[in-house]
């Protein structure tokens, strides 16, 4: 299995990583697993070769799923040039966004990247209950927040106020651009 399906330097950190965090010895998952504490130093050290069956028995014993020993993690830095992410646009403002990261299962937030120009105010109806939206003006100048009292920011102003609310974003100047991040609760 390690040869040619996950590497044994994947299999030896995931092992040792999610030993790790969940807090046992070797000794204790291998009584657990009923694999011997010396196999799992080996897997640990990537010179053993584990078997399906034991990676599994390893797996069920951490209460991980099995691809999190052999499938290597996601990256943990992850770059987004300007204009690789996939912009869409308003219907009622020369407005687009452009998801930057959704939230992962259990994270309750997205981060978009808005690029508006000024002559078009982009107004939007209120979100679902208790989502607050976060902005930090990047270029340009601009009006953002409540419909009834936006804030004019300039470049390294922040702002957040209840995106479950009517709320507003209008470019003042050319090529204005902002980060967004959605909270929702």
């Amino acid at each position: 299995m390690a040869e040619r399906g996950a590497p044994r330097e994947v299999i030896a950190r995931s092992l040792r990583r999610e030993r790790e965090r969940s807090g046992l010895s070797l000794g204790e998952l291998g009584r657990r697993a009923g694999v011997a504490k010396s196999t799992l130093s080996q897997l640990e050290a990537g010179t053993g070769n584990p078997s399906i069956e034991t990676l599994w028995a390893v797996s069920s014993a951490l209460g991980v799923p099995f691809s999190r020993l052999v499938d290597p993690p996601a990256p943990v830095v992850r770059v987004v040039r300007l204009g690789e992410a996939e912009a869409v646009p308003s219907d009622s403002a020369d407005y687009t966004t452009a998801l930057l990261s959704a939230g992962p299962p259990g994270a309750r937030r997205d981060l978009y990247l808005v690029s508006a120009e000024p002559g078009s105010r982009r107004e939007s109806a209120p979100h679902p209950p208790g989502e607050v939206e976060h902005v930090v003006l990047c270029t340009g100048r601009a009006l953002v927040g409540p419909v009834d009292e936006p804030v004019e920011l300039r470049p390294g102003d922040f702002i957040t106020y209840p995106g479950d609310a009517p709320h507003v974003f209008e470019a003042l100047d050319p090529a204005t651009t902002a980060v967004m991040l959605s909270e929702y609760r």
